[in-house]
């Protein structure tokens, strides 16, 4: 039977030195590696009521911005008004009282018409993901700086989120023809706002949270926001049960994200690229999410609610195109941007939606042919 054998102080000494040498080496090749981690954190506000599902997109952003850098960057999402109005981002995040924001840049109509441009009308045919793909490849992207650049803005903006043609809006009864447009006190915003006041409507530009209340209370007799999910949820069908499908007035758009760009510029390089492609991520992922979330409510609505789908007549579509020319010449000649910017828009499109019309088969006659039977299209009016 082996005894066990008790080491000799001198053994004891070699293995403690043997242990502390040990050590010393493998800190000498090994170095210390912290555990703490800088944050930077960001306040941002959205120009959307909280329960919107555009407030959710500005959230979602924020999560993949905020995932993607470990935590070290982190936004937080205000909703409208948390800070200042919907209609105040601009100028909040030029001057830094909001780091950021998430909105259109239809919203900032006041401080430049030509800023409209990235949704307000047509596009010249164009859908929203091709006017992003002007902004992108196009020019787009230079002619915004430029035009921020003219009003001392102080904000870096990453356009993302195609969104699809909007409704002509919610009325009393369907639209036939363009004449029973005249006299209704009517909600829009941006270059529509010249547009439906030429066609003989009394516009007033509302927040999205605001439009539902006005019209119960009858300071507007219809209005338009922009899609089936944030209709429903801010509440269109409680105040109206006519709701008419496709129009020019805001036919292709997408949204903004803002950071104040004193504070953008402060950021590593690391950061900010993890930003702008965390924005084209989040632009897919809209994408995706609002075929989902639209459709679905776009079906209760019709099913459930009891409002009644009409598609917009051609005669009013053409309206809106004649008069759009009209406006969009008259601040052509008052702005030389303004003209650039159409310039370069309609040179894209000239080419991209040709390509798009003869490349794409015709959607309506696959649909018809496995589901024409059971699901009506919206109805004429």
């Amino acid at each position: 039977m082996k005894k066990d054998v008790k080491p000799t102080a001198s053994r004891r000494n070699f293995i403690g030195g043997a242990a502390a040498g040990t050590a010393t080496a493998a800190a000498l090749s090994f170095p210390m590696i912290s555990t703490a981690q800088s944050v930077t954190t960001m306040r941002f506000q959205s120009t959307w009521p909280s329960k919107d599902i555009f407030h959710e997109y500005a959230v979602d952003f924020s999560k993949k911005v905020n995932d993607m850098t470990g935590g070290e960057l982190k936004i937080e999402v205000l909703p409208a008004g948390a800070v200042v109005p919907a209609f105040g981002l601009l100028e909040a995040v030029s001057k830094g009282t909001l780091d950021g924001g998430h909105g259109v840049l239809a919203y900032h109509y006041g401080k430049s018409n030509a800023i409209a441009l990235w949704g307000s009308g047509p596009g010249y045919g164009m859908d929203a993901n091709m006017l992003l793909a002007w902004h992108k490849y196009g020019g787009g992207k230079e002619l915004l700086q430029k035009v921020y650049q003219s009003i001392g803005a102080n904000v870096q903006s990453f356009l993302y989120g195609p969104m699809p043609s909007q409704p002509l809006g919610w009325f009393k009864k369907p639209i036939t023809k363009a004449e029973d447009l005249k006299g209704v006190k009517f909600r829009t915003v941006g270059i529509s706002i010249d547009v439906f006041q030429g066609m003989g409507a009394a516009v007033n530009a509302l927040p999205g949270g605001e439009i539902v209340s006005a019209m119960d209370r009858g300071l507007l007799d219809a209005a338009e926001f922009n899609n089936a999910s944030s209709d429903r949820m801010l509440g269109f069908p409680d105040v109206s049960k006519v709701c008419m499908l496709q129009s020019f007035h805001q036919n292709a758009e997408q949204f903004e994200i803002m950071f104040n760009k004193t504070k953008f510029d402060a950021l590593p390089a690391k950061m900010k690229a993890i930003i702008e492609n965390a924005a084209e991520a989040a632009s897919a992922d809209m994408s995706w999410k609002a075929v989902d979330r639209y459709s679905k409510d776009y079906i209760e609505m019709r099913t459930k609610q009891g409002v009644k789908f009409y598609k917009t007549p051609d005669s009013v579509l053409q309206k809106q195109l004649d008069v759009y020319d009209q406006v969009v010449e008259k601040k052509s000649a008052e702005s030389p941007v303004f003209k650039e910017i159409l310039a370069s828009q309609r040179k894209f499109a000239e080419r991209a939606v040709a390509w798009d019309m003869d490349t794409n088969a015709n959607r309506r006659m696959a649909y018809n042919h496995y589901f024409g039977k059971t699901k009506a299209p919206a109805k004429k009016a």
